[in-house]
């Protein structure tokens, strides 16, 4: 009994552990980005804002920034629709080799993200692809879809398909009764994998870092290059900037998700 009584506590105790493992990183590149010296170092002497003024000012940052949203927007448009076309097909339809294809589907996830940089670099290399918005398009949206195709097949393996045959019955055409009785239920689960698509290629450096080139530099690129060429509180202004971004998207994300499971209780 006493083990079983200390054995929460020391849950507790482990994952507060990682989890200021994980966040340490936060405490000292925040503080930084807000440094008046010309170089790293923590803590700081004194605290100014000239760093996020040099990066708002900056035009090569603000065009990789600019450039970042555009490809997050047109990934996350694109891996919506198609892992959310796969998910309804991996759960209503039946078809053989279902299960190989939702393996293939989610193969992303498993292969290590520089192995899949590398087959991507050769494939779009003959294509043409290297260096364009399109090539980058497609390579991250290889990366997203995985998670929306997870995300919306939860969901629809959870929704009460009665919900959709009361409709038919009562003489709903089929794409009436999913547009009106089946997205709107599922809508937080999609805009939860909408959200996760952004940020999977909003944050994305390695497939960037073979697939884009100078013309089509990232975000997430350009910090990488700016660590290597000039290291400056520049950069961990931009870093704030990009985790400030990715905890607001991620608080909507569990905002939706929540938002989802109660309806699905219902």
């Amino acid at each position: 009994m006493n083990g079983i009584g200390r054995a929460p506590v020391a849950v507790w105790m482990v994952a507060g552990l990682v989890l200021l493992f994980l966040l340490l990183p936060i405490f000292v590149v925040v503080p930084i980005s807000f440094s008046a010296n010309n170089y790293l170092k923590f803590p700081p002497d004194t605290l100014s804002l000239r760093w996020y003024a040099a990066y708002f000012g900056a035009h090569n940052w603000l065009r990789a920034t600019i450039f970042s949203l555009e490809v997050a927007a047109a990934v996350t448009v694109l891996a919506t629709v198609l892992g959310t076309t796969a998910a309804f097909a991996l759960v209503r339809a039946r078809f053989p080799g279902k299960q190989l294809v939702y393996v293939l589907l989610l193969s992303p996830l498993i292969v290590p993200t520089i192995i899949t940089a590398i087959a991507l670099y050769f494939l779009f290399a003959r294509l043409h692809l290297i260096d364009s918005w399109g090539g980058l398009v497609l390579a991250h949206t290889i990366l997203a879809i995985p998670f929306v195709t997870v995300i919306l097949t939860a969901s629809l393996s959870g929704f009460d398909i009665a919900l959709e045959q009361a409709a038919l019955g009562l003489g709903a055409r089929p794409w009436y009764a999913l547009r009106r009785v089946t997205l709107p239920i599922v809508a937080p689960a999609i805009a939860t994998a909408a959200l996760l698509a952004f940020l999977t290629s909003f944050d994305e450096v390695v497939i960037a870092i073979f697939i884009a080139g100078t013309n089509a530099a990232t975000l997430p690129k350009k910090m990488w290059e700016g660590i290597w060429l000039e290291i400056t509180p520049e950069i961990a202004a931009a870093s704030t900037i990009v985790i400030a971004f990715t905890v607001v998207l991620f608080v909507a994300m569990e905002l939706l998700q929540r938002r989802n499971e109660k309806l699905i209780g219902r």
